[in-house]
């Protein structure tokens, strides 16, 4: 029997299916607006997500991995899930109830991993996928199944597949981008977490009860009237509201939610003038508020010796990064006369200084609101005597502020025999210290390290200053002022530094896997 027999004599199978009544197609503007907010609401809760397990995890390539695979994968099993139900219910039953479900999910989310979190607070691989699960997984499931139930309800006729396919999966992808663009340049900077949340889950009801009440007229409200007689619907909004109070309640370990961290300054108990300020739970910067020309952290008296015996009189310095501006008030200190400029990307952070670290700010002292990169690129030409490198995403310094590129554009600006210094973390065997080491050494002619001995030697995680110039730095002195601080510290330099850089690789725009070297998933 060849292929063509199989269908001779029976022209029905051609013939295109109807779906049954209790299937009939939604109103085509009921279809494109369910495909268009469930689309939307799994983007917003992948943004939201990450800025949740920020505080516990830092903002790293394997955080952002984590949530954004976490997300696909309640994608893949939501449209799975949702296409299997839809071919053996009433997808018309089912539309109201996943919104109410994706509802309730939303509203317990927040809670859920502030709690979690101060568990899996600094975990590795596995804590990570754990806590991008808790705050996206089960709602972004929910609400990726709506779209194959509505696809389901619009075939009325095989030879629409692919225009009704087509129209939604255009409106989903619509509704994806609008969330994206609307999250990352509105909600995130207008709102905190716990409302753009919370006013989702809202929306995600307010759906579902949309849903169940205007589709298919009559029956629809007999359906509803039916259902809401059990105990579902009763169940779903408990949980809805339990999740609303919880988050009340729940550890929350922002004083100040900016567009770029979770904030917290936190007066230090031994000392009533002091300030510690804290990013993304992250130790970030120590304020005395009484002293300006105290350091506090090791790193920063490391910096303060540069600042201290680098040319004599008033300087010109450029910092990259802010923070608690620890350091650009160091300057003002102790150098009277100076002037200080401070490329910083996080406006909230700027206000939240002001508000709280007691950082004024005028013509000695200027403030630039942008990334720290674009903003050095329109700097002169030769303007400033020492350059500060002191910016990070929790304890990462961006990819794009290691490279050799960048480098040479810090060198730009800096006047001859000018000085620049940076700090990094790094963990052992201190891969990314190494490799920044050997970066700013392809740029400037002379390069010094200053770091922990025990760091040096691979034994723990710490910061490490790279000191660099075209003129000769003043180790002598250097040593000398390191030596008499109360922590042991070792200062690097020619044959040492270039044994303990060994082959470490010069980071380029087309390639800084910074995140990758200093991992300690790895």
């Amino acid at each position: 029997m060849n292929g063509a027999s199989l269908t001779a004599g029976r022209p029905d199978i051609l013939r295109p299916v109807d779906n049954p009544p209790s299937s009939a197609p939604l109103r085509p503007a009921v279809a494109a607006a369910a495909v268009f907010l469930a689309s939307g609401a799994v983007l917003i809760l992948e943004i939201v997500g990450l800025r949740l397990v920020a505080p516990y995890l830092g903002v790293t390539l394997q955080v952002s991995s984590a949530v954004i695979g976490i997300a696909l994968a309640a994608i893949a099993y939501g449209a799975w899930t949702g296409g299997w139900l839809a071919d053996r219910l009433d997808p018309r039953r089912l539309l109201a109830p996943a919104f109410l479900l994706a509802a309730a999910a939303t509203a317990v989310t927040l809670p859920l991993v502030r709690w979690a979190g101060e568990l899996l607070r600094g975990s590795a691989a596995g804590g990570v996928l754990l806590l991008a699960a808790l705050a996206v997984f089960t709602p972004a499931a929910f609400l990726s199944a709506i779209t194959p139930l509505v696809v389901k309800l619009q075939l009325a006729h095989l030879r629409e597949t692919g225009r009704v396919v087509g129209r939604l999966s255009s409106i989903g992808t619509l509704g994806a981008i609008t969330a994206t663009l609307v999250t990352g340049f509105v909600l995130v900077a207008a709102l905190p977490t716990s409302v753009i949340l919370l006013g989702l889950a809202v929306a995600l009801a307010a759906a579902g009860i949309g849903l169940g009440l205007s589709v298919d007229g009559g029956a629809t409200w007999r359906r509803v009237g039916s259902w809401a007689r059990g105990r579902r619907p009763f169940v779903i909004a408990a949980v809805g509201l339990v999740g609303a109070g919880l988050t009340a309640v729940a550890p929350n370990p922002c004083d100040v939610e900016t567009a770029y961290h979770c904030a917290r300054v936190q007066v230090d108990p031994d000392h009533p003038a002091g300030r510690l300020l804290l990013l993304n739970s992250a130790r970030h910067s120590y304020v005395d508020l009484g002293d300006p020309g105290h350091l506090e952290f090791a790193y920063a008296q490391w910096m303060g010796a540069l600042v201290d015996l680098w040319r004599p009189g008033p300087m010109r310095v450029l910092h990259l990064g802010g923070g608690g501006f620890t350091l650009p008030r160091y300057v003002e200190s102790t150098r009277p006369g100076s002037y200080g400029r401070v490329l910083e990307l996080d406006g909230g952070l700027v206000a939240l200084d002001r508000a709280r670290l007691g950082v004024a700010t005028g013509p000695a002292l200027e403030v630039v609101i942008g990334d720290a990169r674009t903003s050095l690129a329109r700097e002169a030409t030769g303007g400033y005597d020492l350059v500060i490198g002191d910016a990070f995403g929790h304890l990462v310094v961006p990819w794009h502020l290691t490279t050799r590129e960048f480098i040479a554009d810090v060198r730009r600006v800096l006047r001859a025999g000018g000085a620049y210094a940076l700090n990094v973390i790094d963990y052992p065997p201190a891969r990314f210290a190494r490799a920044e080491v050997a970066t700013v050494g392809a740029v400037f002619s002379h390069v010094a390290l200053v770091a922990p001995p025990a760091a040096l030697a691979g034994d723990e995680g710490a910061n490490f200053v790279i000191l660099a110039s075209d003129a000769p730095l003043p180790l002598d002195a250097l040593r000398l002022r390191l030596g008499a601080l109360p922590e042991p510290v070792t200062l690097l330099a020619g044959a040492d530094l270039a044994g303990f850089v060994g082959a470490g690789r010069v980071l380029t725009d087309d390639y800084a896997p910074v995140d990758q070297l200093l991992s300690r998933y790895s």
